[in-house]
C-alpha cells in the first residue's frame, strides 16, 4: 500500500468516524487542533466575558500609575493570546494613534496642574481597556458566538441569528469595497491625483458599500422569514447544527482573565 493510499484510508475513516458521530466538528475543535497559543481552544463566551471584564476593569484607573501595572500584566499575558504569526499591526496601529490622540488632546485642552500625568493616565486607560477586547475578539467566530449565546445563554433565537447575520456582513465589508472600488474603476471612475478627487471617490464608494449592505440585509431578512424567525411572540423551540461545549480551557481562560480585569482595582485598594 503507498502513501497516498494510505491517507486516502486514513481519510475514509475519519469521514466515517464523523459520520458516525453525526455532529461536525466545531470551529474551536478545528482552532485547537491548529498551531496557536493556547487561547485557542477557549470558546465565545469566555472571550467575550473577559473583554467586557477587562474594559470594566479600566475604569478602576485614576493613576497612571495603576494603568503601568495594568498594561504591564497584559503584556505579559500577550504570548497566550498571541501566535508568532499574527500580525498585530492592523490592530494596535489604531489603538496607538487613539491613545496618542487622547494624550495630546488632554494636554492641549484640559486644566489640570499637572497635564503630563494626566494625559498618561488619560492614554494609558485606554489601552488597558481596548487592548485585550483587541486581541480576545479576533479568535471570535461568529457561527459559534450564536450557537453559545443560544445555547449556554438562552438568548432568543431571533436575536442570536440577527446578531449573528450582523457580524457577518460586518466581516466582509473590507470584501465588498475592493469589489465595489474594482467595479467603479472598471466604469473609469477610479479616484485621481488630487485630495478633493480622493475624498470624492471614497465618499462615493462608501454610498456604494451602502447600498450593497441594505440589500443584503434584504436578502437577510427574506432568508429569516423563509426559515420561520418572523413569526412574532411564538415560541418556537429552535435546533442548533453545532454543539456549544464549556471546555477547561474556557474556565482557565475566565479565572486568568478576571484577575487581569481585576489589577486595577487591587492596586487602588492597596494603594
Amino acid at each position: 500500500m503507498t502513501a497516498v493510499d494510505r491517507e486516502v484510508e486514513d481519510r475514509g475513516v475519519e469521514d466515517r468516524e464523523v459520520g458516525d458521530r453525526g455532529v461536525p466538528p466545531t470551529p474551536a475543535q478545528l482552532r485547537s487542533a491548529a498551531p496557536g497559543p493556547p487561547v485557542r481552544s477557549c470558546g465565545p463566551l469566555p472571550l467575550l466575558a473577559v473583554s467586557l471584564l477587562c474594559a470594566l476593569g479600566a475604569f478602576a484607573v485614576d493613576a497612571w500609575q495603576q494603568a503601568a501595572l495594568a498594561l504591564l500584566v497584559q503584556l505579559l499575558c500577550l504570548p497566550l493570546v498571541v501566535g508568532r504569526g499574527h500580525r498585530l499591526g492592523r490592530r494596535l496601529v489604531p489603538l496607538a494613534v487613539a491613545a496618542l490622540s487622547v494624550g495630546w488632546s488632554t494636554v492641549l485642552a484640559g486644566d489640570s496642574d499637572e497635564p503630563l500625568r494626566t494625559a498618561a493616565t488619560a492614554a494609558l486607560r485606554l489601552v488597558v481597556l481596548v487592548l485585550p477586547g483587541a486581541l480576545l475578539l479576533s479568535w471570535l467566530d461568529p457561527g459559534e458566538a450564536g450557537d453559545h449565546l443560544a445555547q449556554r445563554l438562552r438568548l432568543p433565537g431571533r436575536v442570536v441569528v440577527a446578531v449573528v447575520a450582523a457580524l457577518g456582513q460586518l466581516a466582509t465589508l473590507a470584501e465588498v469595497w475592493d469589489q465595489v472600488a474594482a467595479a467603479r474603476r472598471v466604469r473609469g471612475l477610479g479616484a485621481g491625483r488630487s485630495p478633493l478627487s480622493r475624498v470624492r471617490w471614497a465618499a462615493s464608494t462608501a454610498f456604494g458599500l451602502l447600498v450593497d449592505a441594505v440589500r443584503r440585509a434584504g436578502r437577510t431578512a427574506v432568508a429569516m422569514d423563509a426559515r420561520g424567525f418572523a413569526a412574532a411572540g411564538v415560541d418556537v423551540p429552535r435546533s442548533w447544527a453545532l454543539p456549544a461545549p464549556w471546555r477547561r480551557a474556557d474556565s482557565v481562560l475566565l479565572g486568568a482573565g478576571t484577575l487581569v480585569a481585576a489589577v486595577p482595582l487591587l492596586v487602588r485598594l492597596l494603594g
